[in-house]
């Protein structure tokens, strides 16, 4: 395939005047995100919190924009700064996180933010110092240098990756397409406001060059586009065949006593670790567990009450959940009664409150805020 460089033709826009179409398109259709400072603020002399941006990006990390907006807003009300979180109980973390996935995230976060408060409160400007700390990789590290600190990094996520791929044609499959797309982008990234251009290809990529039917009439780089040219930008990019996820099984049992339910705490590292469960018998990404009820922590009137399934990344997980009620006992160290009215705010995966809801339906919902009397 002909570089960029020879695939243009003769008076055709320069790679500054990208930066600058796609920036003028940006400042009129940002889109409003509570963890953004928009562009007529930062031209105001208002700056990025480093802060917000870090958390943020953790947070968004393989998960949507419309997911994570409510629980910025939680972490931002419970813990403000770094050094209210690096303060947090891990617990209380961990419990505030369940439900937004991948959870190693969650630990990582905690360990970033101790040692960031440890060192003054205040987080490294540059994408090799914010590589050192726990829970942020090349993205994310070009992400937070660009937009908290307007250093000139190329931010590549999916979306990007996605616009890329279509402005230069890339037929490269992904992801080894992504060392062809790095170079490309590094040299459209503008020395003025990189933060917005890493902000205005992400959003180029969620609302106009999206995976299926592009709206390409109204992209600010239609001009410049090579698939467009060619008559095929939603054949790009090219993905290479998903190999099909292993199936694991296993059960999960809901010990039910005096309006309480039996939890444990899963270790620390591995899956789901720190996380809260019912006790459920031993499946792994790589292993399957027992899936009768003969596997059960101890001997009860047990009830099949249904199956659940959940696919994590690399694996599926199929559960057969059994229940019963007891008489409370002295539970076993890393075991504890949670009491089912409080059940929402429990550390729980959705693996867990999937199987929890096959057992008892409604149990994990949230209760609807009071109403106000109108006097």
């Amino acid at each position: 395939m002909a570089s960029p460089a020879t695939s243009r033709k003769s008076g055709e826009p320069s790679r500054g005047d990208i930066a600058q179409h796609l920036l003028r398109w940006y400042d009129a259709n940002h889109r409003e995100l509570p963890w953004r400072v928009p562009p007529r603020q930062l031209a105001a002399g208002a700056r990025p919190n480093p802060y917000h941006v870090w958390l943020s990006e953790i947070m968004l990390q393989q998960t949507t924009v419309e997911a994570v907006k409510p629980y910025f807003r939680k972490f931002l009300e419970q813990w403000p700064d770094v050094e209210s979180l690096a303060d947090a109980e891990t617990d209380d973390v961990m419990k505030a996180w369940a439900g937004l996935g991948y959870y190693s995230r969650a630990r990582n976060l905690k360990a970033c933010a101790d040692l960031v408060a440890a060192g003054g409160g205040s987080f490294p400007d540059t994408e090799k110092a914010l590589l050192s700390l726990p829970g942020i990789g090349p993205y994310t590290a070009a992400a937070i240098a660009s937009i908290a600190f307007g250093r000139p990094a190329a931010v590549m996520d999916g979306n990007v990756e996605r616009v890329m791929a279509r402005l230069y044609a890339i037929a490269t499959p992904l992801p080894d397409a992504k060392a062809e797309i790095r170079p490309l982008l590094e040299t459209l990234v503008p020395s003025e406001r990189p933060g917005d251009f890493a902000q205005a290809m992400m959003d180029l990529g969620a609302t106009i060059c999206t995976p299926r039917r592009p709206r390409c009439m109204l992209c600010p780089l239609r001009e410049d586009c090579l698939a467009l040219t060619r008559g095929d930008p939603e054949l790009l990019p090219v993905r290479a065949p998903k190999l099909e996820k292993p199936l694991r099984r296993g059960a999960a049992f809901v010990v039910l006593s005096d309006g309480a339910i039996l939890l444990r705490k899963r270790p620390d590292k591995g899956l789901l670790g720190g996380m809260s469960e019912v006790p459920t018998t031993g499946w792994t990404a790589r292993n399957d567990g027992q899936t009768s009820a003969d596997a059960a922590p101890f001997a009860a009137n047990w009830k099949k009450t249904g199956s659940i399934s959940h696919v994590f990344t690399h694996f599926t997980l199929e559960l057969t959940v059994f229940r019963t009620e007891i008489q409370r006992f002295s539970v076993p160290e890393g075991h504890f009664w949670a009491p089912l009215t409080g059940l929402h705010g429990e550390a729980l995966p959705t693996v867990m409150k999937k199987a929890i809801e096959a057992a008892i339906p409604g149990a994990t919902r949230k209760p609807p805020s009071p109403r106000k009397r109108v006097s």
